[in-house]
């Protein structure tokens, strides 16, 4: 079944990439990035098996779905009470439809998942229901999924999604493509969580595209770190406001890492909210990019926007980059933005050592209590993989 909806759109990726090429940076979105790593994402072969990982206990009450091979990932599986897959019929009716509304569907990163996605799980989710925890993870090569949600009026969902790829040999390339579509019907709720762990040459690209019903409610929680290139792109539409949206996010780069967060905001109706958090922590030579996007245009009066980027520098060789975008047509609205790119504030550090706190451990104490506002955030399922050690405390020092 999967096959037979997938085989047209992997058509149509491949040959819009051939028609596209690889992106140029005289087109803004791709101005800062290093298209010579993009071009060797774009030049990997497909993954045709998954690789044996050892997988923590899952957490209580938490259901696990595992994807990246071309199995059925629902093989074995229990879906909880509310969750069932959506029938062929269903996946040709709403497969792209979010990402056609949020803009999206033509984006690269789109079309090159399309062109090498073989596996594609979608759920439909009724009522409130038990935690779902979906593992993607890299294998050698380029491996590619995707994901559709449908949540009907009045769902609720912690969604979980874990990209493992730590202990990843150097020199060894991977890179991970994954799309999600979601859509929130009147009065649901999503608590999304990612937790992307990535070492070595292991690369990484998310494009989530979220569509939001009146009264519905989508937070998103991410935390990134060790990808040798990354670039996620969160895109939020608001069909006929009345909804809220929060994003929380966090990317830890060193070495000579480049991550970049492209979200997008848009408010299609009145009385909206958002509020967003962006942090980035900088190390060694490396690069953080990040542009964020608000649209408010006229039809959506008495929005109430809120966006905040803040950075840590621990380099003087490293590099942030933070770009807000705020496009508002609509005269009765509240918005608000700010960037802060700064470095571990020396009062504090005097503070703590004169306390008989070592300048490391003063250093890491701070760094900590930086991440934390965020990392906090994600669901409890992410104890049991670092109490495994299959990933590391997200919040540790680089």
């Amino acid at each position: 079944m999967v096959s037979n909806v997938l085989a047209p759109v992997q058509q149509r990726g491949r040959e819009a990439l051939q028609r596209l090429g690889l992106p140029t940076r005289k087109q803004e979105a791709w101005r800062l990035t290093d298209l010579k790593r993009l071009g060797e994402i774009a030049a990997l072969p497909e993954v045709r098996e998954a690789l044996d990982i050892v997988l923590p206990e899952v957490a209580e009450g938490v259901t696990r779905i595992v994807l990246g091979a071309e199995s059925d990932p629902l093989d074995g599986v229990r879906l909880p009470e509310g969750v069932t897959s959506l029938t062929e019929a269903e996946l040709h009716y709403h497969l792209g439809q979010s990402l056609d509304h949020c803009g999206c569907s033509q984006a690269w990163p789109v079309q090159l998942n399309h062109a090498h996605s073989r596996q594609l799980l979608a759920l439909r989710i009724r009522g409130k229901v038990a935690p779902l925890e979906l593992v993607l993870p890299t294998c050698v090569g380029l491996t590619a999924t995707r994901v559709l949600l449908l949540l009907e009026s009045d769902a609720e969902l912690e969604l979980f999604q874990v990209f493992p790829a730590e202990g990843s040999p150097p020199d060894v390339h991977q890179a991970h493509s994954h799309v999600l579509e979601v859509h929130l019907g009147q009065g649901a709720r999503l608590d999304h969580g990612v937790l992307a762990s990535g070492s070595g040459d292991a690369s990484l690209m998310v494009h989530l595209a979220i569509e939001q019903e009146p009264g519905s409610h989508y937070g998103l929680t991410s935390v990134c770190r060790g990808w040798r290139f990354g670039r996620l792109e969160p895109r939020v539409l608001q069909l006929d406001g009345q909804a809220t949206t929060g994003i929380h996010g966090l990317s830890m780069t060193t070495a000579e890492e480049q991550f970049a967060t492209h979200s997008s905001m848009r408010f299609d109706g009145p009385e909206g909210g958002l509020d967003q958090l962006q942090k980035a922590v900088a190390a060694d030579r490396s690069h953080s990019i990040f542009n964020g996007a608000i649209q408010v245009p006229r039809p959506a009066q008495r929005t109430d926007a809120s966006q905040l980027s803040r950075s840590l520098l621990l380099s003087r060789r490293a590099r942030v980059d933070a770009k807000p975008e705020l496009q508002i047509i609509a005269d009765d609205v509240k918005c608000a933005h700010g960037a802060t790119v700064s470095q571990l504030q020396q009062e504090e550090l005097f503070y703590l050592r004169s306390r008989g706190v070592d300048a490391d451990e003063a250093a890491a104490l701070l760094l900590r209590g930086f991440c934390c506002e965020v990392v906090d955030r994600l669901p409890a399922a992410v104890k049991a993989w670092m109490a495994s050690g299959a990933i590391a405390d997200p919040s540790r020092p680089l």
